[in-house]
């Protein structure tokens, strides 16, 4: 099978799942952290948190605004403030 066929494939199964005439053969979901909810939970300032984060308060405005998901690293920090409040005095003494 070429990789065209196989592109072809992949497609027509895609598109088999969307119209659910198949199952998907697995689903991952992320749960987005709510950083506006973490952020006032903490009583920190936009400023603060983005400096503590290693970002920009532009960034931090993004994600709170829901323009723009947290990624990478940067979830996975605050998933761990979610969940660990006291981690956020952890980062932003460094």
């Amino acid at each position: 099978m070429n990789i065209y066929d196989e592109l072809q494939t992949s497609l027509q199964e895609a598109v088999d799942i969307k119209e659910g005439k198949k199952a998907a053969s697995r689903v991952t979901r992320h749960e987005v952290a709510d950083v506006k909810a973490i952020r006032a939970r903490l009583r920190v300032s936009q400023a603060e948190f983005a400096k503590a984060m290693g970002t920009s308060v532009d960034t931090v405005k993004s994600w709170e605004a829901k323009r723009r998901n947290p990624t990478g690293l940067a979830a996975k920090v605050l998933a761990t403030i979610q969940d660990n409040p006291n981690f956020y005095n952890e980062i932003a003494a460094h």
